[in-house]
Order: C-alpha cells, then sequence, then structure tokens
C-alpha cells in the first residue's frame, strides 16, 4: 500500500507539472499565428510626394529574393525630409513609418534606406535604392565607337609624318623622296563606311623648298595647312594654305632661321596651329634644339601672317613636340615625349609642369576642349622605343577655374584616364604622332557627338566617336 500511495503521488505532481507549462505556453503565443512568411509581403510600392511640388508617383521594383526595391532617379528638389511611400502589402501588413527623413552625404548620389513591413509579432525588412535624379555632363567612353585606318599605306615607309583632322575631313601629308609629293584628303562620310579610295590630292603648284616639301600639317575649319621640312638655318621654312584643294595654295610663310633672330636649327618635325572660328591665332613650330626654341607667327583670317617671333623654353622637348592654345584663353599646352606637359602663357613664361608620373611621361600633342559642359584634355604617346606603344588617352580635368587650377586638382586625384585607345604596338625611330578633336552639333547648336582622332609615322590613323553621356532613367 504504502509504494502503490507513493506512486500515485508522483503521478499527480508529474501531472500538476504537466498542466502548469501547457497553461504557460499558452500565455506566451497568441493563438491563431500563421508561421508562414506571407504576412509580411511587400508586393508593390511607390513614392507618391516627388519632386519639387510633391506631386509625382514613383513606381518601386521589389526584388522579393534580394528583398530590396529600387526606383527610377528622383529629382533632387524632392522633400527628402518628408519622404513618403504607398505599398500593398499582405493583409494586416503595414510599414513602420508613416514618412522617412533622406540625408544624402556631400557629393553623393545615391543611397540605401531600410523600411519594415510589420505585422505584429512579425516583420520584414526591406533595403530601399534611392537615386537622384542630376544633370548628366561629357562623354560616355564606354560606347565610344573606333574607326581605325591602322596599316593605310601613305604611313608606310615613314613617308608621312604629318596629318590633320577638322570633323570633315583627314590630312594626309604624304612626302615622298624627290618632289612632287601627293599628300591628300579624306572625306569623313568616306571613312565611316570604310571607303578611303576617293582621295581629294592637294594642287601642288609652286610647292617645293625644304629638306622635304611636306613634312607637317594641320586642317582647321576646312582650311589645310602644310609645312616644309627645314634642318638648317638656311633651308625655308614653308608654310602653305588651301581654302580649296583644287587650287594652287598661297604660301603664307616662306623664312629661313638665319633671318629670325634666336630661331633653331631644325623647324618642321611637327606644326601647331591654334585658330579660332574666325581663323585668328597662331601657327608654332619647337626646334630640336637644346632647349627647344618656340618659332611663332601670328595669323589672321586663316592666311594673314603680321608677324613672327621666338619664344625661349628652359628643356629639349624632343621633335614631335607641340605648342597649343587652351581655347580661347591665353594659355598654352607645351608637351613633347622627352619631357612632362607645362602650361605656358603666349610668352612662354611656364605657370605649372605636371609631375613625371602624373600620366604618361611620354606623351604629346596635348589639346583642351569642352563637350557637353566637361572639360578633357587630349595627348598620344610616342611609341620610340621598345618601352613605349602609340595610345590616345582622354582626361577628365572639369575642375579648375582655368588649366593650372584644373591640373592642380587633376594631379591631387586618382589622375584616372577617362579613354585609354591602344592604336600602336610597333614602335619606329621617327613615330610623328599626332592627335585631333571635333564636336559634332544638333540642329540648336548643342553639343552631340565627339570625335577623336590620332595618327602616328608607319601605323596610319583612327578616329573615335563617342556619344552624349546621357541618364539611364
Amino acid at each position: 500500500m504504502k509504494r502503490s500511495s507513493y506512486i500515485y503521488k508522483v503521478y499527480l505532481l508529474l501531472l500538476s507539472m504537466m498542466t502548469f507549462v501547457s497553461l504557460s505556453c499558452k500565455d506566451d503565443l497568441p493563438s491563431g499565428i500563421d508561421s508562414s512568411d506571407k504576412l509580411t509581403v511587400l508586393k508593390s510600392i511607390q513614392i507618391v510626394n516627388a519632386g519639387i511640388n510633391g506631386n509625382i508617383t514613383l513606381d518601386g521594383v521589389v526584388d522579393e529574393k534580394s528583398k530590396s526595391v529600387s526606383f527610377p532617379r528622383i529629382d533632387p528638389e524632392t522633400d527628402f525630409d518628408n519622404l513618403r511611400f504607398e505599398a500593398v502589402m499582405s493583409d494586416g501588413a503595414k510599414l513602420d513609418k508613416d514618412s522617412y527623413q533622406v540625408q544624402f552625404e556631400e557629393g553623393k548620389t545615391e543611397r540605401a534606406i531600410t523600411i519594415k513591413v510589420t505585422n505584429q509579432p512579425r516583420f520584414r525588412e526591406y533595403y530601399v535604392n534611392l537615386r537622384l535624379k542630376l544633370p548628366v555632363f561629357g562623354a560616355d567612353f564606354s560606347k565610344a565607337v573606333v574607326h581605325s585606318f591602322a596599316g593605310y599605306p601613305a604611313f608606310a615607309g615613314q613617308m608621312t609624318r604629318g596629318s590633320g583632322f577638322d570633323g570633315e575631313y583627314v590630312l594626309v601629308v604624304q612626302r615622298t623622296a624627290s618632289p612632287p609629293s601627293t599628300p591628300h584628303l579624306l572625306r569623313m562620310s568616306d571613312l565611316k563606311n570604310n571607303i578611303t579610295n576617293n582621295k581629294i590630292y592637294l594642287n601642288m603648284t609652286g610647292v617645293t623648298g625644304g629638306l622635304y616639301d611636306v613634312n607637317c600639317g594641320a586642317q582647321v575649319n576646312g582650311h589645310t595647312y602644310i609645312g616644309t621640312l627645314s634642318t638648317s638655318q638656311t633651308s625655308p621654312i614653308k608654310v602653305y594654305h588651301w581654302a580649296d584643294p583644287t587650287q594652287a595654295p598661297e604660301a603664307i610663310i616662306n623664312v629661313t632661321g638665319q633671318n629670325i633672330p634666336g630661331a633653331g636649327v631644325r623647324h618642321g618635325d611637327n606644326m601647331s596651329v591654334s585658330l579660332d572660328e574666325n581663323g585668328n591665332g597662331f601657327i608654332h613650330f619647337i626646334s630640336n634644339d637644346n632647349p627647344s626654341k618656340i618659332l611663332g607667327f601670328k595669323v589672321s583670317n586663316y592666311k594673314n601672317v603680321t608677324e613672327s617671333f621666338v619664344l625661349n623654353s628652359n628643356v629639349n622637348y624632343g621633335q614631335w613636340s607641340s605648342f597649343l592654345r587652351v581655347e580661347n584663353t591665353d594659355s598654352y599646352l607645351l608637351t613633347g615625349y622627352k619631357n612632362p606637359i607645362a602650361v605656358v602663357n603666349g610668352q612662354g613664361t611656364v605657370s605649372y609642369t605636371m609631375g613625371n608620373l602624373s600620366i604618361p611621361f611620354e606623351g604629346t600633342d596635348a589639346r583642351v576642349f569642352t563637350f557637353n559642359q566637361k572639360r578633357y584634355m587630349i595627348m598620344a604617346t610616342v611609341p620610340r622605343t621598345g618601352a613605349e606603344t602609340g595610345r590616345l588617352y582622354a582626361y577628365d580635368i572639369t575642375k579648375g577655374d582655368n588649366m593650372v587650377e584644373a591640373l592642380t586638382y587633376f594631379e591631387a586625384g586618382s589622375k584616372a584616364f577617362a579613354y585609354e585607345y591602344v592604336f600602336a604596338g610597333v614602335t619606329n625611330t621617327a613615330p610623328s604622332t599626332q592627335t585631333g578633336w571635333y564636336i559634332e552639333k544638333d540642329q540648336a547648336g548643342n553639343d552631340k557627338k565627339l570625335y577623336l582622332f590620332c595618327a602616328s609615322t608607319d601605323i596610319g590613323f583612327s578616329f573615335i566617336e563617342v556619344p552624349l553621356a546621357i541618364a539611364e532613367d
């Protein structure tokens, strides 16, 4: 009896404990809770107060797998202190807030916030990606289209060392061992269709003199310029001008170095022509002396040369160096494959010199232009030794009010290029190399498309079409 009574008491004790546990659990868990995730699903969502007047609705795209939401770009005038959403969710669910305060860091155009879909006692978090709709400027180099004419026959045998480009024509300054040489123009409209046999040969009447009668050139606003190669102070330095390639040219410059005090010995390896839309500006030659001498000629109306002068540099910039004006300013870029780019004024005074390692040291023929409200600098590397290849570079130097500020900001940053194009892997002893650019306009006069150009001896030439940068949405 005692054993049975003991067992019975233990049984009652266990039963009492089970009842207590059962009642406790029942108090902790509400009845009727569905354990599935369907109670906190975000089915669709909108921003309902976008825009400066708060009257624009933007539809979001929900990715349930990643628990994220993306929206089109948002007007920065939106009231981000009170950003409001409307959403379709599981029955009984709601957003954790009626409105959200969103702050963008200075200089940032994207921000992610977290919102909660709540359905007590459960909730689910979604990451909402917000992007500001800001104006997009400059060129979209990711969509650049290259038209390569590497191996163009006229460049073989080192017989073409000069070229030019103005968006309508490519100038090929093909020289021969004995006159007459055969410089010619190629229409861009033909080249876009890969047609190279419609050459427009220049009328060479009266073209003579120099070690070579033609060697360097430039193409500016439909006007053609070709210069001789002068290798002594008694050899003529001539520049011919064509307004019409079928007509005989005018010799707008015909001098010798000995008649210009301070002139160098060798001129004509390259010619820098900086003229505005009215044909006013300068033509410069840089000698291969050490230090280089900069021989300049003032030009008006494309063909009237009114004065000559010599500027002194403090180093040797090499044979294929250049002295090109920075848009409508008194700043010039002095460049060559032997020394880094320098900013100088019209009197040759240096105001800034780039560091040796900021960009490729052997870059030359640097030019600056503004396209779609961004300022770019282009240059080409001269592939003279096995250590170099021919590359065209474009750099975004928008920041800064002038060239000194622009290059200062650039060198203080990442110094990354915006675009790089390899046009020559072969090196030679005389790789005269040129660059060029042209901006195509729409009917309203706005920038529409950018064209870049590069050419080098024994290689050929290329031009690159680059569209406007456009916001994705």
